[in-house]
């Protein structure tokens, strides 16, 4: 893992949050997608001050409802949860400054709790703002990113986007990892990527966006930085029969499709909802 951004150098990260590199990240590219639609670009993302989140929606969520931003678990604010700690419903005046298509900040949402955060099985902190979807519709012009709720597939053309650095980093999904072991953490089927999406720190909880739907598929969070086996900063893959494998500068992410089925009317979390496989406190 990374360490986040700003003050909390000295704690221990993951992928998306470690020291700044000494120079500005180049200026942002757009990758393009399927001929039907737009290419791949920043509307949604949003910068936080040590990682990187979108403002998301789930496939049945309501123009009125209010509005979500994901990013990781380790980019909480109050720290990194423990292992098997699940955090629900915490107050948070977090600030997220929403960028446009062109990756120019047009504003500030504010959380008013955190809805969900655990880095248990997966890598999530999920946040619940003051202001609606139609509220950021009507005052910025953008619109939230979709959740896909089917599981990626391997091969995917996909787009990492980081509202942080303002960059985005193009590659596919060159599989999925059975257990992903970090230090104390372990998280489970996460997203591979193919060697061209050399994420840095910074980058933690991009949006890792489906360049043919356009639908959020994972939110990336780490990678091995120095070879090194399940440390911090080196994550290592482990299958089903307990071999383990280190990939030094390839970097992950954590899925994402079940996080829908775990939100109902109103965005309004429900980890007893029938298909609900987030871990429970």
């Amino acid at each position: 893992m990374k360490k986040p951004l700003g003050a909390a150098l000295f704690a221990l990260v993951i992928a998306g949050a470690g020291a700044a590199p000494a120079v500005a990240a180049p200026a942002p590219t757009e990758r393009a997608a399927a001929p039907t639609l737009q290419a791949v670009n920043f509307a949604g993302t949003v910068s936080l001050s040590n990682c990187s989140g979108s403002v998301i929606r789930f496939p049945n969520s309501a123009d009125t409802d209010p509005a979500l931003v994901l990013t990781n678990g380790h980019c909480l604010e109050t720290g990194f949860p423990a292992p098997g700690q699940v955090i629900v419903d915490q107050a948070s005046s977090r600030s997220f400054g929403l960028l446009n298509a062109s990756a120019t900040r047009v504003g500030t949402l504010r959380a008013s709790k955190v809805a969900y955060s655990t880095m248990t099985d997966t890598d999530v902190t999920i946040y619940q703002l003051t202001t609606t979807y139609a509220q950021i519709k009507s005052t910025y012009g953008i619109s939230a990113l979709t959740l896909n709720d089917t599981h990626p597939v391997a091969g995917t053309a996909i787009t990492v986007v980081s509202g942080y650095w303002k960059k985005t980093y193009a590659c596919n999904i060159d599989g999925f990892v059975y257990r992903l072991k970090e230090g104390d953490w372990t998280w489970k089927d996460s997203v591979r990527y193919t060697s061209a999406c050399n994420t840095i720190g910074g980058t933690s909880g991009s949006p890792v966006v489906d360049n043919a739907t356009g639908k959020v598929v994972a939110v990336n969070n780490t990678g091995n930085e120095n070879g090194e086996t399940c440390t911090v900063n080196n994550p290592c893959e482990v299958d089903q029969n307990g071999n383990v494998t280190v990939r030094q500068g390839i970097n992950y992410a954590q899925e994402t499709y079940q996080i829908p089925a775990c939100f109902g009317a109103g965005n309004k979390l429900n980890l007893s909802a029938v298909g609900c496989t987030l871990p429970k406190p």
